[in-house]
């Protein structure tokens, strides 16, 4: 069987396509830069925007997992392609009725089996803001030592939707994903310090201070700093009072149970996905 993957080279994305492949599945994975994509060899890789499918992405798929991108136009087109059960990922925030998903729409008014995937806080989410420091003088500065999360390891959410395309059980339903425990920052930099076998400092500093290093990093971290700092809210209004507060969002501040319902094993832990990225902290 071939599953199509979209958002092939993403950090969810990429392990859809390696725990597919141990399964014995074949893949093709769409990506708008296919030189670029560094997948594996068996992989079929094609080139192509969520924007603009193409009918020849689906030929011999009969399911697919969609990347939150577009209008979620391709789920109509999969579909009339013969695409008859399709896997989204979406975000927790649509459970707690913080936000709307166009996607999820598109897939369930599509007619195919739908299942949406709808993760918290990744753990890998300051991994491009705390490595490079890491790396250079075992530190992390960082302006929330206690702030606590129950974020979700990227190969949990992957295999929450590889199950839903790969079993039966699944179809109509939504997974909100979150880790085994809340753990705050600087036990998670303690865990990262565990797994590196040598002592990480953490050192705190003011929001400000922590946004200019963040700016200066770009990339993942800059896009993201006035987020992860608490500037500006989910929804991109002011954090003085604009959009949703941190209330909203305190639901997910304890476990939830669906990596292990959709699995039937139990969600990895902080300390696992540490060990798991200690390359990236040398």
């Amino acid at each position: 069987m071939t599953i199509l993957v979209t958002g092939a080279t993403g950090v969810v994305g990429r392990n859809v396509v390696d725990q597919l492949l141990r399964a014995g599945q074949g893949v093709r994975a769409v990506t708008r830069r296919p030189e670029e994509a560094g997948l594996p060899a068996e992989v079929e890789v094609v080139a192509g925007d969520l924007g603009e499918p193409r009918a020849e992405w689906f030929a011999g798929v009969e399911r697919m997992y969609l990347f939150p991108a577009g209008d979620g136009q391709a789920a109509a087109e999969a579909v009339r392609c013969g695409v008859r059960r399709i896997v989204d990922l979406s975000a927790a925030a649509v459970t707690l009725g913080l936000h709307t998903n166009p996607v999820e729409q598109a897939v369930e008014e599509s007619g195919a089996e739908w299942t949406h995937v709808r993760p918290g806080g990744f753990m890998t989410n300051l991994l491009p803001v705390w490595a490079p420091s890491i790396r250079a003088r075992r530190v992390v500065r960082y302006p929330f030592p206690d702030e606590a999360s129950v974020p979700v390891h990227e190969a949990d959410i992957a295999a929450v939707a590889v199950a839903a395309m790969l079993e039966d059980g699944h179809a109509g339903r939504a997974y909100t994903l979150t880790g085994p425990e809340s753990i705050t920052a600087r036990e998670q930099v303690a865990a990262i310090s565990d797994a590196l076998g040598e002592e990480v400092r953490f050192e705190v500093v003011s929001r400000e201070v922590a946004r200019e290093e963040m700016l200066a990093l770009g990339g993942f971290a800059a896009e993201n700093a006035d987020l992860l700092l608490g500037f500006v809210n989910y929804d991109g209004g002011e954090a003085s009072g604009e959009g949703f507060s941190d209330d909203d969002y305190s639901a997910l501040l304890k476990p939830w149970p669906d990596v292990e319902l959709a699995t039937g094993r139990a969600a990895r832990s902080y300390g696992q996905w540490a060990r798991d990225h200690v390359a990236d902290f040398r």
